[in-house]
């Protein structure tokens, strides 16, 4: 009798497990929606993939480092692609790949640093080309994939540094950045009643690779990290994981009525 009773017990503990793990295997936040990315093998992208692959989500994960895009290889949820969001064949050769896509972050970018005066042609065009001209390219080619299904979401990745605030030394990169914006608000406002969300994402700054490679390049790496530090008004950087969590509100259905925002993540440097 008492082995009996000890066997239903441990039935019921292993029905009630199951049960709650089979919750919890169903209640990511982006169950089954498929994400397409750039720039994803470090910083913000590399975050954002990883958090939308725990959330449930089907991940394309794409860019031109093949290297450091392996590391993500192995990681349920995710596959990897080498792509060069600058390049138009690669862009259309990757949407045709994919029947359809829930989501799209547009994360590519390059900070060129100085005023206009430091800012010879080939900058100011690379800038451009990395930064608004491979958004334009993805946009174009993915588009017509949501709006054959009439739902489809996109985020864009601009910056503070933008048409939202001016900042020293980064005239080209925060032109490109308010380009940004308005193409976001421009494809949110063109494609809202085809059922197409377009927000854009407004970092300060982010603690990244990139960024740590920009302070070691300064003549003076010790005090190019003093500078960065003194502007923020929260006594610290933000982190990619952080940006990545306000990625994934964005690519949820919790923002299902948002669109056409910068959604501003700075800790009030802009204040």
């Amino acid at each position: 009798m008492k082995m009996n009773l000890l066997s239903m017990c441990i039935f019921c503990l292993f029905v009630c497990f199951a049960h709650s793990s089979s919750e919890r295997c169903t209640m990511g936040r982006l169950d089954g929606k498929v994400i397409v990315l750039s720039a994803a093998a470090q910083g913000i992208g590399r975050a954002a993939a990883i958090a939308f692959a725990k959330e449930g989500a089907r991940v394309t994960a794409t860019d031109i480092n093949g290297e450091k895009l392996k590391e993500l290889d192995g990681i349920q949820g995710i596959k990897t692609k080498v792509v060069d969001v600058t390049k138009r064949d690669q862009v259309e050769a990757l949407a045709k790949e994919h029947d359809h896509v829930d989501v799209l972050f547009n994360v590519a970018g390059f900070v060129h640093h100085g005023s206009i005066l430091d800012c010879e042609e080939a900058d100011w065009d690379f800038t451009m080309d990395v930064n608004i001209r491979s958004m334009y390219l993805m946009c174009k080619a993915f588009l017509p994939k949501m709006l054959a299904k009439k739902s489809g979401n996109i985020i864009n990745m601009s910056s503070v540094a933008s048409s939202i605030k001016g900042v020293v030394n980064r005239c080209v990169y925060s032109t490109s950045k308010a380009a940004v914006i308005g193409l976001t608000k421009s494809i949110a406002a063109d494609f809202i009643e085809q059922g197409i969300r377009c927000n854009c994402v407004c970092p300060g700054t982010v603690d990244t690779p990139s960024l740590r490679g920009r302070i070691q390049a300064q003549p003076d790496p010790e005090q190019a990290y003093k500078d960065f530090m003194a502007r923020q008004k929260t006594g610290r950087m933000c982190t990619a994981e952080e940006v990545a969590h306000l990625c994934v509100y964005l690519a949820s259905d919790e923002s299902a009525y948002v669109t056409g925002t910068e959604q501003i993540i700075d800790g009030g440097w802009r204040l």
